[in-house]
This record gives C-alpha cells, sequence and structure tokens, in this order.
C-alpha cells in the first residue's frame, strides 16, 4: 500500500492521528530497551554526550573501559580531556566530547558534589548538557516526564505529521501535546527504534514504512522520492 493510495486512511486531527501512531508503535515495540548501557545516572549522562553523532552500539563498544577507569564524576574530575580521549577515540566529534566530559565532571564536583542533579536547569547549566541530553537523563535515570526529541525523532514527526515545526524544541512541544504525559518516555524509545528499522533518514521507501504508508502527505511524499 502506498502513501498515496491510503491518504484517506489518516486521520486529520493530530491527536487522532497520534493515537494510531501510538498503537502501531505499542504493537512493534513493546518493551523498548534504554539502548545506552549504565550503571547510574552519572554514566548515563556520561553515554547521552558521547552519543552525538555516534552510534549507541558504538558507545556502548568504548564506555566500559572508561567506566573501569573513571566510573564517577569525582574520579573523572580528575583527569584531563587528553586523559580521557584515548577511552573514546572512536567516537565521533573526540576531541570536543573529551573536554565536555572533564568540564562537566568538573562541575559536578565543584557545584553538586559529584552528584548527578535531577534539575532541568541544573543539568542544562553543566558543560555539554543540551537539553536533549537533560531530558533523557531526568527521564531515564529518574522518571520524571520528559520527551527527548532529536534529529531523528524531528524527522519521524514532520513525515507523519505530528509537526511541522523547524526545530527539536518546537517539536518536542508539539508532541508534548499530542501524546499522554505517561507515555512519553516509552514513545521517545519506540521512535527511536522505528526510525532505525523502518523509516531511515536516506533512501526510505514510504509505501514500505507501517505508519508513513498511510501517514504521509502526498506533498511529503513527493519530497521523500526526489532524495
Amino acid at each position: 500500500m502506498t502513501a498515496l493510495a491510503s491518504k484517506e486512511l489518516a486521520p486529520r486531527d493530530r491527536k487522532a492521528r497520534a493515537a494510531k501512531i501510538m498503537a502501531q508503535l505499542e504493537e512493534l515495540f513493546p518493551a523498548p530497551a534504554i539502548p545506552l548501557d549504565h550503571g547510574d545516572a552519572f554514566q548515563l549522562l556520561v553515554a547521552v554526550i558521547l552519543s552525538a553523532q555516534c552510534t549507541d552500539a558504538r558507545v556502548n563498544m568504548v564506555t566500559p573501559a572508561l567506566f573501569a577507569r573513571a566510573p564517577d564524576a569525582t574520579t573523572m574530575a580528575k583527569m584531563t580531556p587528553a586523559q580521557i580521549m584515548p577511552y573514546i577515540k572512536t567516537c565521533g566529534l573526540a576531541p570536543g566530547k573529551a573536554k565536555a566530559l572533564a568540564s562537566m565532571a568538573r562541575d559536578l564536583v565543584d557545584k553538586h558534589g559529584g552528584k548527578v542533579p535531577a534539575d532541568f536547569e541544573a543539568l542544562e547549566d553543566l558543560a555539554g548538557v543540551g537539553h536533549k541530553t537533560a531530558s533523557v537523563v531526568m527521564v531515564q535515570a529518574f522518571g520524571v516526564p520528559a520527551f527527548p526529541v532529536d534529529t531523528h525523532i524531528h524527522r519521524l514527526a514532520q513525515r507523519w505529521g505530528l509537526s511541522n515545526g523547524k526545530s527539536v524544541e518546537q517539536t518536542e512541544r508539539d508532541l508534548k501535546a499530542v501524546f499522554p504525559e505517561d507515555k512519553w518516555s516509552m514513545l521517545h524509545l519506540q521512535i527511536i527504534y522505528f526510525g532505525r528499522k523502518y523509516c531511515p533518514a536516506l533512501r526510505h521507501v514510504p509505501g514500505e514504512c507501517p505508519i508513513c504508508s498511510w501517514a504521509m502527505s502526498k506533498a511529503q511524499a513527493a519530497r521523500e522520492a526526489k532524495r
């Protein structure tokens, strides 16, 4: 079934569309696992910082040795970027990440006694920590409702007609408006896994995608065909 042939099945109302998408995601990925291996909030924070422009699989390959050397903020704060680099050199943007990790660990020690704060503002005040990273830590380490949106989730939300925002921040607001708060954490993971399996950035065939086949607009399908 193609996107054009099934267009009449797509609910026009965003909340109705979101409900249908949520049902499909729950059927496909009923219990999605947190993809980044970690032992506590600090290690999750480190792993999320490393995951920028790097696969989760690669991050999970490098963190065991890094955490064996520096399992907590107090230990990592004593390391220089040059000392961190050998552990993360196979991750993308490694030099910048080494500096960010060293500074972030020092911030935790200086401002929070070496503990990761369960507070959005305090997290985003740490070196190397943006809103998306803070959101992941808040929801996955502390269970605080959040809907982390990266470029991949932003792309799928656009394809599915759930947001027309130009930024991930606007897309996050749009997704929070159409999905129940108690489902945000699960949906964040489900959309990530769905994108990896069915909805890649390039060489995407909308008619073969379980959701894009009915949710994608004619105009969006035409744009996809040109890629």
